[in-house]
């Protein structure tokens, strides 16, 4: 069996266990943690932090989560709305005049965080997404695909510069530098939205499926068979894995962390706000997350979603997941989140590792008696 590090409550073996039957299953490196009432009961990580298997996976390693990253961005939204300083009923336009080009007046910030505005492909080169004021002036520009609020398609990356850019025109600060000093910096979380230089070593860059190279593209991704083809540039492992993708802010997709990071900051919501005495959010703040925006069918993946604000729903639990397999999801009746991070993609029609690791932490919160 692999050699599994880290430490965990006997009552949640089955998360270790799980850890190490995916690696013996050939995947390459990963991290996973269960907190509880904002404390850890499993935190744990195992195999290796590149495709070589020359270098263990350790306590400090961070892995790309990809869209996983959406739930710090959407966390930091709700932050700011609970503070007052943001309205999710106002129309985007107030906060960022420009956006009303082509349209696109009617679009309010709720509509944002429920992938309901009508933006939902980045239609520009990959190098523009590196560069804030250009992406966000061509988001600006663009006409809707729909009249926003009516239907959902999941705005894979272009979420999180919309998002973004309303936050910075109000707090005069980017999605990462907020999430540092109002989230992550207070609990102390080891996430980052535009990584430094200086956390390079630590990096475990994605390795793609098995059987692909670095231009296996997000593309290959949609897994319903009903998702409207896109016409928006595809996103490859080589873009994710580059140095530019770590210094930009894509608030969106280009989160580095690993599983313990994640479940801390995110058991905010688990917790009516707060998690080791920080306050982050009232408790009425930290219950808008699972405010449904919008149930059926979203037209870029092709099957049904619920989306809340900023999260997606999933009968009373939240979260989302990532390009490769990362994710966090939130149970706020159990006062539990559970978080996987890892540098090993899987085709996305046979992923179901995250949700593994989620119904392992479930047998664990039998033993609690929860």
């Amino acid at each position: 069996m692999a050699d599994i590090q880290g430490t965990y409550d006997d009552l949640f073996s089955a998360v270790p266990n799980k850890l190490a039957a995916l690696l013996e299953e050939g995947d390459v490196g990963g991290s996973v943690a269960v907190f509880v009432g904002g404390e850890p009961v499993v935190d744990v990580w195992a195999g290796y932090a590149d495709a070589e298997r020359t270098a263990p996976w350790e306590r400090d390693t961070i892995t790309n989560v990809f869209s996983t990253t959406k739930t710090m961005t959407a966390l930091c939204a709700l932050i700011l709305a609970d503070r007052g300083e943001l309205d999710l009923d106002a129309a985007v336009a107030r906060y960022w005049p420009e956006f009303a080009a082509a349209g696109k007046e009617k679009v309010l910030v709720r509509h944002l965080l429920s992938h309901t505005a009508g933006l939902p492909h980045w239609e520009g080169p990959v190098e523009e997404i590196y560069d804030w004021p250009a992406a966000t002036a061509r988001l600006a520009a663009q006409p809707l695909l729909w009249e926003p609020g009516t239907a959902a398609g999941y705005h894979s990356l272009t979420q999180g510069f919309l998002v973004g850019e309303v936050l910075r025109r109000i707090t005069g600060r980017t999605v990462g530098e907020f999430l540092a000093e109002e989230a992550t910096g207070p609990l102390d979380a080891d996430f980052h939205i535009g990584l430094s230089a200086e956390h390079d070593h630590r990096v475990a860059l994605t390795v793609p499926p098995p059987g692909r190279d670095e231009d296996y593209t997000a593309g290959a991704a949609a897994p319903g068979p009903d998702a409207t083809p896109s016409t928006g540039t595809a996103l490859r492992v080589r873009d994710g894995n580059s140095v530019a993708w770590r210094r930009a802010q894509i608030p969106a997709a280009s989160g580095f962390g690993n599983a313990r990071s994640i479940a801390l900051v995110q058991s905010a919501l688990a917790c009516e706000g707060t998690v080791r005495g920080v306050r982050l959010l009232s408790a009425t703040g930290a219950g808008r997350a699972r405010e449904e925006q919008f149930a059926g069918e979203d037209r870029v993946i092709g099957m049904t979603q619920r989306y809340g604000l900023g999260y997606g729903l999933f009968g009373n639990t939240f979260g989302w997941g990532g390009w490769g397999g990362s994710l966090v999801m939130i149970d706020p009746d159990a006062r539990m989140a559970v978080a996987y991070a890892t540098n090993q993609m899987r085709e996305p029609a046979e992923d179901t590792r995250g949700l593994d690791l989620v119904m392992s932490a479930y047998d664990g919160l039998q033993g609690l008696g929860r």
